[in-house]
């Protein structure tokens, strides 16, 4: 392992926020370093090959650099695109494929260790998003090759027998990707509609393709088991089994709490487990940990978005710059 490398900060996290938190950080001249355990933008590289953005492309972008869309909603390609130039022109300080495996505290310096090298710092942001664990199934076979947590391509379920489990934006899009590539899509889902979240403009789509019978949907409905050519399906109407190829379980994703819990970050005692931080500053009950992105929600994964995560990093490096003078 190379030697201990000294730094003003270190973001953890290579998402949008954590390039916006870099851009803050490199016009107030602070020594900084993004770790990234994945590629850059990670979360984003991984979400369906296929998907657009709610948001428009003006509230997609960081550092004040123009994101030029050729849609009104900018799909995944081009905010790839952005964010990867907007790390070149920048010229960002980024290290990406390197995991943190630690951070430790020696009065007023952290000691961050990776599988390739050892940082310290006063000051370290966790940007780290909530892409990374699946709300689990927690039902027999979920662990067969055939079921997935992350949708990427509809190409590969075509003629299959796809079930996709739930009905919110990333189990819609699932199912009526795979459903015009040519499978046979049934549709599991928890509540008796179809989210309330999806995007207005593909909410009727799949509403209707359920009501005339292209796709099959059982509501107020759960997995039960799942085999190498079947599923069996908790209905209203009792347990029904169905043949299948590809299970699609777009259940959702979780925060990775444990890791703050491991640094003596305070959460809240309810549901939603939301960090414990100062609003101004977005520093945690441990002094220099600081907070960015979604990951300030907890367990509440819905209510910040990057347009309204931006303002945290000129709140984060304002109070850190602010600390060093």
């Amino acid at each position: 392992m190379a030697n201990t490398t000294a730094f003003d900060l270190i973001i953890i996290g290579g998402g949008p926020i954590g390039m916006a938190c870099a851009l803050e950080a490199k016009q107030k001249g602070l020594h900084y370093v993004i770790i990234e355990k994945g590629c850059l933008v990670n979360s984003l590289y991984n979400y369906p090959v296929n998907m657009t953005f709610f948001s428009t492309s003006e509230r997609l972008e960081i550092g004040g650099v123009p994101f030029v869309s050729n849609n009104v909603k900018p799909t995944r390609s081009e905010a790839l695109e952005y964010y990867r130039r907007v790390a070149i022109s920048a010229s960002l300080n980024i290290h990406l494929f390197e995991k943190v495996i630690s951070v430790t505290k020696n009065e007023t310096v952290f000691e961050v260790t990776t599988a390739l090298k050892k940082y310290t710092t006063s000051n370290i942001i966790i940007s780290t998003g909530f892409y990374d664990i699946p709300f689990f199934l927690n039902v027999p076979g979920e662990n067969l090759p055939k079921v997935t947590h992350y949708y990427k391509d509809p190409h590969y379920y075509a003629f299959q027998k796809v079930l996709v489990i739930g009905a919110n934006n990333s189990g819609v899009d699932a199912a009526l990707e795979t459903f015009r590539k040519g499978a046979e899509v049934t549709m599991v889902i928890r509540e008796d509609e179809v989210g309330k979240r999806v995007k207005y403009w593909v909410r009727p789509d799949i509403v209707n393709r359920i009501k005339e019978g292209s796709i099959k949907a059982y509501f107020k409905s759960t997995i039960a088991a799942i085999r190498e050519k079947e599923v069996d399906i908790n209905t209203p109407d009792g347990l029904v089994t169905i043949e299948n190829d590809w299970v699609i379980a777009m259940t959702g994703y979780q925060p990775n709490l444990s890791f703050l819990e491991k640094l003596g970050i305070e959460l809240s005692n309810d549901n939603i487990r939301k960090p414990v931080y100062n609003n101004d500053s977005h520093e945690t009950n441990v002094k220099g940990i600081y907070l960015a992105g979604v990951i300030c929600g907890g367990m509440d994964t819905h209510s910040l978005f990057i347009e309204n995560s931006r303002e945290h990093a000129v709140k984060i490096v304002a109070d850190i710059f602010k600390k060093k003078q």
